[in-house]
C-alpha cells in the first residue's frame, strides 16, 4: 500500500473534504448542545455525537427534528412520538454497531485480508460492539438486572438490528471500494472514510424501519430524557411534590429507576423479521461478488484508481487492474515543462573502451501540449527516453538504475546479443527492484534504426513512457543512405482523464485522447526548416504498443530504403507517400524537398491528429511541419 502525500488528486477528494469539515462541525455542535442544553442520558449524547461524526449534517439533521430539546422542560413531550423513538433506537444501534464495523475495517484492511474476509470480520466485530459495549454494558444502568442477563435480553433485537444495518452498509463498501477509484480500500485515504460514512448512512436507512417495530413492541429503548435532582436539568418542583430519585423517562411517561420492560411482540413476529434481516444481510454480503471481485484485497489494489469505461467484474485479476491504473501522482519525482525535449543524445563515457550509458528511471510530470501534461514514466526524466547512439563494432555497457514504484526491465529491441542481456522480466532476467540496478553488456553487430523499451509490465509501462531510440552508425557509411538532414519520430499514444494519466490501450477504457511525436503533441511539435532539392531522412520509430499509424509526408513521395534496422538493397528500395508503422517497426525513408512551403508529416488516421478530439491550429497529435525555403 502506498501511503498518501497529497490526498487531493480527484475532484472526488474536494467533496470528500468538503463533507468532513461539515460532519466536524456538526460533531462539535451536537457535543456541545447535548451537555449544556439536552437532558439526555450519556449513552445517547455519545450515540448522537459518534452518529453526527459518521453522518455529518444527516446526523445533525436527526439531533435538531427527533432530539434536540426545543425548550426547557419540553424534552419529554417533544420526543414521545413513535417515529422519533425508532430514530433513538437506531442512532443507539448505529453508534455501537458502526463503530465495531469501521475499526475492523480498518484493522482488515492494513492486514490485507481479502474483501469478501473483510465483511465477515467487519460483521462480526460491529454485532459484538454493539452487543456487549453499547447496549449491554453502556445501557446497563437503564435496562436493570445483570450484565449477562442483558446480554441475552438484548441479543435477538441487536441481531436483527445489526443485520439490516449491516445489509445496507455491505454493497456500498463493496461496490465504492472495489469500484474505480480503490483507494477507498485504503484507511490512510480520506475517500476510506468517505465510503465509511456513505455506508453509515445507507445502514442507518435501511435498519431505521426495524428499529421503530423494535420500539414499538418494546424490543428496543428509543430516546429517553434524563433530569438528575440538582442537575442542570432538573425540573423546578411544583407544590406538594415530593423529592425523589434519578428520573428518567421514555417519551411522555415517566419511569423511575431503570427502564426494564416486557415485550408484546409474539415469537412468530420475531422468528419472522430475524428471518427477513438475516436474508437482507446474507443478500447485502454475497449479491455483490455477482460484480466485484471480492477475493481482492487492499494489498492487491489498494490506491489504484481505474479509467472510466474500464470493464472490471468478478474475475477481473489484481494484476489486470495495477496494469491500467492511472499513474499515482505522488509518485512523481520532478516536473517539465514545454521548453524540455524529449529524445536528447546520451553522451556516453569511457571504461577500458567500453562506452557506457547510464539510464534510470522515475515517474515524472511532462508537458506535451501548453498547458496539457501527462504523468508518466521517463529514462533519464525524458519523453521519450535519451537517444542512445553508438556504432556497429563498439563494446557497449548501459546501467539501468530504477526508481519507478514497481520493478522493470529493458529490451534492446531487435538486437542480436547475449540470451541474458535480452531483457524479458522473468525469462532472461529477475525484474529490477525499485531502488536496484542492472548492468547490460554486448557488442554491436548491426547497424540501422533500433529503439529499446521496458519488457516488464509492457503493456503499462511502455505506453507511459519507456521507450527511446537507439541508432547504431554502420562500420562503413553508406552515401546512398545520407541525406542533408535527419529527423527520428517516435511515435506514442496517451490517454488523460480528470487529471490522471493512465496507460493507452485497444481495449475498453484504455482508448487514447492524446498522441504525442517525441513526446509533443501538435502544435507543440518541431519543424524541420530544409531548403529546395535538400534531403530529409525521417526514422520512423514504431515506440507506442497499441496501435498502427500510417504515417504519410505531404509534398511528394519518399524512397523506403530500411525497414525494422535492416537497410534494402537499391533494387528492394521503393517509392510511397504513406507507411503503416506498428509497434516495435522501425523504417528509414528519405523525402526530398521539391517545392518550397509547409509539408505535413502526419498520421493519415484522422482521429490521431486531434488533441482530445479537438483540432487547434488545423490539426493535432500526430503532425509536424517540413517548412521549406
Amino acid at each position: 500500500m502506498r501511503y498518501p502525500r497529497d490526498v487531493l488528486i480527484q475532484p472526488v477528494d474536494y467533496f470528500v473534504v468538503a463533507w468532513f469539515a461539515l460532519a466536524a462541525a456538526s460533531t462539535i455542535y451536537v457535543a456541545w448542545d447535548q451537555y449544556q442544553n439536552n437532558p439526555e442520558p450519556v449513552v445517547m449524547k455519545w450515540g448522537f455525537i459518534l452518529v453526527t461524526l459518521y453522518m455529518g449534517p444527516f446526523g445533525l439533521l436527526l439531533y435538531v427534528m427527533a432530539d434536540k430539546e426545543p425548550r426547557p422542560g419540553e424534552h419529554e413531550t417533544f420526543i414521545a412520538p413513535l417515529w422519533k423513538q425508532g430514530v433513538g433506537s437506531t442512532i443507539h444501534c448505529v453508534a455501537g454497531d458502526a463503530t465495531g464495523i469501521i475499526l475492523a475495517a480498518a484493522i482488515t484492511a492494513t492486514l490485507g485480508l481479502p474483501m469478501w474476509l473483510d465483511l465477515i470480520v467487519e460483521y462480526a466485530s460491529g454485532f459484538a460492539f454493539g452487543l456487549f459495549v453499547f447496549q449491554s454494558l453502556f445501557m446497563k444502568s437503564m435496562m436493570g438486572g445483570t450484565y449477562w442477563k442483558n446480554v441475552r435480553k438484548s441479543f435477538l433485537p441487536e441481531f436483527i438490528s445489526m443485520n439490516f444495518m449491516m445489509a445496507g452498509m455491505a454493497p456500498v463498501m463493496s461496490f465504492l471500494m472495489m469500484g474505480r477509484d480503490m483507494r477507498a480500500m485504503v484507511p490512510t485515504e480520506f475517500l476510506f472514510w468517505g465510503v465509511m460514512s456513505l455506508g453509515v448512512i445507507a445502514g442507518f436507512t435501511v435498519a431505521y424501519p426495524a428499529n421503530v417495530w423494535l420500539v414499538a413492541r418494546k424490543l428496543k429503548h428509543g430516546l429517553m430524557t434524563e433530569r438528575r435532582p440538582g442537575g442542570r436539568f432538573a425540573l423546578k418542583k411544583k407544590l406538594g411534590e415530593h423529592a425523589g430519585h434519578e428520573q428518567h423517562t421514555r417519551g411522555s411517561q415517566p419511569l423511575s429507576g431503570h427502564h426494564d420492560m416486557e415485550s408484546d411482540a409474539t415469537s412468530a413476529q420475531r422468528t419472522a423479521l430475524a428471518g427477513v434481516s438475516l436474508l437482507m444481510l446474507v443478500a447485502g454480503m454475497v449479491a455483490p461478488a455477482n460484480w466485484v471481485n471480492l477475493r481482492l484485497s487492499a494489498h492487491d489494489v489498494g490506491g489504484a484508481i481505474m479509467p472510466p469505461g474500464m470493464i472490471m467484474d468478478r474475475n477481473t485479476p489484481a494484476a489486470a487492474m495495477i496494469d491500467m491504473a492511472a499513474v499515482d501522482p505522488r509518485d512523481i519525482a520532478a516536473t517539465y515543462g514545454i521548453d524540455v525535449r524529449g529524445d536528447r543524445e546520451l553522451a556516453p563515457h569511457l571504461e577500458s573502451g567500453v562506452k557506457v550509458f547510464d539510464l534510470e528511471t522515475g515517474v515524472v510530470r511532462w508537458s506535451i501540449l501548453p498547458g496539457v501534461t501527462v504523468d508518466g514514466y521517463a529514462f533519464n526524466g525524458q519523453i521519450p527516453g535519451p537517444r542512445i547512439r553508438f556504432r556497429q563494432g563498439d563494446r557497449v555497457r548501459i546501467n539501468v538504475t530504477n526508481h519507478l514504484p514497481e520493478t522493470t526491465t529493458v529490451h534492446w529491441h531487435g538486437l542480436i546479443l547475449p540470451n541474458i542481456m535480452d531483457g524479458p522480466a522473468h525469462i532472461t532476467q529477475e525484474p529490477i527492484d525499485k531502488g536496484s540496478a542492472y548492468r547490460y553488456e554486448f557488442t554491436a553487430a548491426q547497424s540501422g534504426t533500433y529503439l529499446y523499451h521496458s519488457h516488464d509490465h509492457v503493456d503499462r509501462q511502455q505506453a507511459l513512457g519507456l521507450y527511446g531510440a537507439l541508432i547504431i552508425d554502420p562500420a562503413e557509411a553508406d552515401p546512398s543512405l545520407e541525406a542533408d538532414h535527419e529527423y527520428i519520430v517516435l511515435l506514442q499514444e496517451w490517454l488523460l482523464r480528470e487529471r490522471l494519466t493512465y496507460p493507452a490501450m485497444p481495449m475498453d477504457g484504455g482508448q487514447p485522447n492524446y498522441f504525442t511525436i517525441n513526446g509533443r503533441a501538435y502544435p507543440a511539435t518541431d519543424t524541420i526548416k530544409m531548403r529546395v532539392r535538400e534531403t530529409l531522412k525521417v526514422r520512423f520509430v514504431g515506440s507506442n504498443n497499441g496501435f498502427i499509424h500510417p504515417m504519410h509526408i505531404h509534398g511528394g513521395p519518399f524512397d523506403v530504403v530500411a525497414v525494422d534496422g535492416q537497410t534494402l538493397q537499391p533494387s528492394a528500395r521503393y517509392a510511397a507517400d504513406t507507411i503503416n508503422v506498428g509497434p516495435g517497426q522501425r523504417y528509414d525513408v528519405i523525402w526530398k524537398a521539391r517545392r518550397p512551403g509547409k509539408w505535413l508529416i502526419h498520421c493519415h488516421i484522422g482521429h490521431h491528429t486531434t488533441n482530445n478530439n479537438v483540432e487547434t491550429n488545423g490539426g493535432g497529435g500526430l503532425m509536424m511541419v517540413i517548412e521549406v525555403a
